[in-house]
């Protein structure tokens, strides 16, 4: 059907440079596109482009992402989609993209699907054969990473800890003999005694604070972990969002045997489960955790005897 000359289709624009840039239309299906982790000059022009000629930005946050829209001149409609509203919202999505539309998946900050529900969608998209495809931008992990001053050849990205200290450990524990840097997202208030849960399973470490990434007041803090956990307990809790990581293992330190490792294995008893104290005692040692469990048995029994 001719187009109506009376009624001409809306172009598709930003603005960036002080200048207006049409865009073409782009190809049906969702786009997942990265965007500013907090300086809004982070971002591609292909980013504003898809964002742009998108049919609708689907954000996790609606208030936050109208924000970098207007900031680029970009008049797209925007949907909401996050851990509440999925559910419902998922079916609607995936309706708009089998009609053909093309829909822009962003989050709140950086790289979508990384600590967000995006995942979800991506996978069913994918299951019924919907195209999926990226516009690869900012991330708060590889910009951590960076400027940490540790290893980058290989890195463990584990998002957040668990909240309290028990779990914590364990899962601490179970990262201990990763062969590479590890990465976490941490809330300010926790970030003290995470530091010193880090510090009691996995030693000294070499570590790194990266808080508030590519802004106004971004700062990096280097020291091992022990030294980071007694600063921060000392200066209060830090603003802003954090980046925490922490080196890999180092060369290993001669195994522990008899009186020694039933020593070490006694205090962590005492602090801890037996569950756990298997868990952290293995990863300090480096020795395997059903051995260390099977003598810790042992020695709370003996204990008990006493």
């Amino acid at each position: 059907m001719a187009q109506d000359p009376s009624h001409p289709q809306p172009i598709s624009s930003f603005v960036a440079f002080g200048l207006r840039a049409e865009v073409e239309k782009i190809a049906p299906g969702l786009h997942v596109v990265a965007t500013p982790i907090g300086n809004l000059r982070d971002i591609t022009l292909r980013a504003l482009a898809t964002l742009a000629a998108a049919d609708a930005v689907v954000a996790e946050d609606t208030r936050v992402s109208r924000n970098l829209l207007a900031h680029y001149g970009i008049a797209t409609p925007l949907v909401a989609y996050h851990e509440h509203n999925a559910a419902v919202m998922r079916p609607i999505l995936l309706a708009r993209l089998q009609k053909g539309e093309s829909l822009a998946l962003i989050s709140d900050a950086g790289t979508p699907l990384v600590s967000d529900p995006g995942f979800k969608l991506v996978t069913e998209a994918l299951a019924v054969g919907l195209p999926v495809t990226s516009a690869p931008g900012p991330s708060a992990v590889l910009a951590a990473l960076v400027v940490a001053g540790l290893p980058t050849d290989r890195f463990f990205f584990e998002g957040f800890l668990p909240a309290k200290s028990g779990a914590r450990r364990t899962r601490i524990a179970e990262l201990a003999s990763i062969p590479g840097t590890l990465v976490f997202f941490e809330s300010p208030r926790r970030l003290a005694e995470t530091l010193a849960d880090l510090a009691a399973v996995l030693g000294a470490r070499d570590a790194a604070v990266a808080r508030e990434l590519t802004k106004h007041f971004e700062s990096v803090r280097r020291g091992a972990l022990d030294q980071l956990a007694a600063d921060y307990e000392r200066d209060g809790p830090p603003k802003g969002e954090i980046v925490l990581l922490v080196a890999p293992p180092g060369e290993e330190a001669p195994a522990l045997a008899g009186p020694a490792l039933d020593d070490r294995i006694r205090a962590a008893l005492q602090k801890f489960s037996l569950k756990d104290a298997a868990s952290i005692v293995a990863a300090e040692t480096g020795q395997p955790r059903r051995t260390i469990y099977a003598r810790a048995l042992e020695l709370s029994s003996e204990d008990k005897r006493e």
